[in-house]
Formats: structure tokens, sequence, C-alpha cells
């Protein structure tokens, strides 16, 4: 099968989107497909070239100009690829791909990340919708995009091709008992609500430290939060980590505090650790921890209710032992070879005279 991604670039800076794409994209090439990527580039073009996944350059600033210009090279690699299917995963991609399918054949998938965004409604112009959680499908189904395009395939990382093994990271060594969130500095990730829980717990653990493992716009609000509490001394941040495997290792406690977030990819990299985990209740948060069966929920935007759960964990050695085993099983459901299958599947919908694949690598229940 000919496959092409649209992506706006493929930056090595934790983006999600950039990631769950690129995963794919390697595997699908792996596994025999032909697979391009058509974006404005960056540090995963390497990574793509050693599994053979060719790499178009596409800028789709939005500037009239650049859009005109992002337009005429679109329909040039259409042209050169010929692509069976065109996987769109951002925006502009899709308008791309909707306006020009007029006069290509192929496919046109989309896999919508970022719900939560008014312009994600867009994404319904494939003729596939690709939703990351059940919750986003629900949501886009609430926004008028028709139930019989919608497929759910949640996102995956373990066996990810763009990682190590996780037996080949060392973990850090953090002042312990630890406490790690790895997020981007922005107010939807609740980095506040964590500081504000850990900074009412901190007293009665003396020992313990909070770790903020990203960057973003809002870290310097943050840091002035944090220089506000009794505590500052205990709260460190990080900065942004190319793999962070190496503080999920090292913690104890691994916490997502998000108001939103559709289908987070370290929620099954803090399992595959063996962390503890607390995280809010929304969105696809509730999926990635098996509806709580591996993970503790609580209330978005609510520090009390964070930094009670952080209490009773910090109490008990044994709670926090029992949290640990739980979240390391069925990880086979959390595999980027399940998100490979599910997403193979939904092409083939679309591409019913394609060869079969080779061999069939992972279960495919959750597609729907």
């Amino acid at each position: 099968m000919r496959i092409l991604h649209i992506l706006n670039h493929v930056q090595e800076v934790g983006n999600g989107i950039v990631n769950v794409a690129v995963d794919l994209a390697c595997l699908q090439a792996k596994n025999g497909h032909n697979v391009s990527v058509a974006s404005a580039g960056g540090q995963y073009e390497a990574l793509l070239t050693t599994y053979n996944v060719k790499h178009f350059k596409l800028d789709q600033t939005r500037t009239p100009i650049n859009i005109i210009k992002a337009a005429w090279r679109y329909w040039k690699i259409i042209e050169e690829f010929q692509p069976d299917i065109v996987h769109a995963h951002m925006m502009t991609g899709i308008v791309l791909a909707k306006i020009w399918k007029t006069f290509s054949t192929y496919g046109l998938v989309s896999t919508v990340h970022n719900e939560f965004q008014r312009s994600a409604v867009l994404m319904g112009l494939g003729d596939r919708v690709i939703a990351v959680s059940h919750a986003v499908a629900e949501s886009m189904a609430r926004r008028g995009i028709a139930q019989n395009k919608l497929r759910v395939v949640s996102n995956g990382t373990v066996g990810s091709l763009r990682m190590r093994n996780l037996q080949e990271y060392v973990a850090m060594e953090l002042q312990r008992p630890a406490i790690v969130t790895v997020a981007g500095m922005y107010r939807r990730k609740g980095i506040d609500e964590l500081i504000d829980a850990f900074a009412e717990i901190a007293g009665n653990f003396p020992d313990a430290h909070l770790y903020l493992v990203g960057d973003g716009p809002d870290r310097t609000l943050f840091e002035q939060q944090a220089q506000s509490t009794p505590f500052a001394e205990r709260i460190h941040f990080a900065g942004f980590q190319k793999e962070p495997q190496s503080y999920m290792l090292g913690c104890d406690i691994f916490v997502l505090a998000s108001h939103r977030d559709p289908s987070p990819l370290v929620i099954p990299e803090a399992r595959e650790a063996g962390c503890a985990i607390i995280a809010c209740n929304v969105d696809g948060i509730p999926e990635a921890l098996d509806r709580g069966q591996a993970g503790i929920l609580v209330p978005p935007a609510n520090s009390q209710a964070l930094a009670e759960a952080l209490r009773q964990l910090l109490s008990s050695p044994g709670l926090m032992h029992h949290w640990k085993n739980l979240t390391k099983q069925n990880l086979e459901r959390l595999s980027v070879v399940r998100v490979y299958e599910q997403t193979l599947l939904v092409y083939r919908e679309l591409t019913a005279n394609c060869p079969e694949p080779k061999k069939h690598l992972a279960p495919q229940s959750e597609v729907r």
C-alpha cells in the first residue's frame, strides 16, 4: 500500500501528534508498505530515512501566499507519489488533501488528536476519521461528524521505534520519594494545581520532591508560583527531555493533572516504566488507565483531590507498591503494533483492492 502522511513538521520537541505519526509511518514501512511523509521537516527526518520513509518538503505556514504555494507543492507530491491513502494529522493538511482529492483517487483518512480545539471539526473532511479515544469519538459525533465515518484507534507507545528499549534507560537518581510529571508547561496541563497539591502535603513528607519535566509558554508563571511556596527548593523544573523515561524509572509517583487530554502518550510510557500513577478523570485519560484499574483517577482542576491522592500513596508504601504492580498489567493493549494493525484496518475499508499485509501483528479488538 502507498501511504502519505501529512504533518506540519517532524521536529523532535515532544509533540504527541508528531510522535504518533512518526511511530505509525516507520512501522508501516518496516512491514512492507511504501510510506512517505510530507512536512516542513525536522529532526525525525533521519529516523524516517532509516526505515525507508521518504520525506517530502511541504511548508504549510498559514499566510495567503504560502498556502497557495503549499497547495501547488502538495499536488506535485501527489503526482509523484501516487498514494492509495493520504493520512492527515493536522488541520491545514486535511484541507489541502480534501481540495485535491477531487482530482485523484486516494482514500483520505484523518486522525483527531486535539479534539478540544474548535478547528478540530475540520478533521471530519476525511473519508474515515480516526479518534484517539472513545471520548474523542463521542465529542466529534456531538459536533456533527457522521458516526459511520468515525473509528477509534487509541494511542500506544510500547515498542515505539522512536525510543530505545526500556531496559536500556538508566533511572535518574532523584531525591525520593519523587513525584514526577512529564507535560508541556501550559495551564491546561494542570501544573498549577500540582504545585498547589505538593505545597499542601510537603510539610508532612519532608523528604518528598516534585520534578516538573517539560517546557512551554507558562513555565515562568509556574516557577514564580513554586517560589512563592515554603518548599521551593524541593520543586525542580527539569525542562524538556527528549527521553523522559529516565525520570519515570527514577520516580515513585507519576502525575498527569491535565484539564483536557484526548489520549496522552505519557500514560502508556509511565505504565511501562512501572510508576504508581495519579491522573485526572477527563477525556481519554481514564481509557489509557483501564478505567481506573491501572491508576488513581481524580477530578480535574482540583488541587485538594490531587493532594489527598498523593497523601494516601506517600503514607502507605504497601499501597504505592500495589499501584506500581497494577500499572504494568495489560500493557499489550498500549503497543504501537496494535495501533499499526488497527489503522491498517481503517485503510483497507477504503482500498479493498490492495494486497493483504504479510502477517497480523496484534489484536484488533478496539477498532469499531
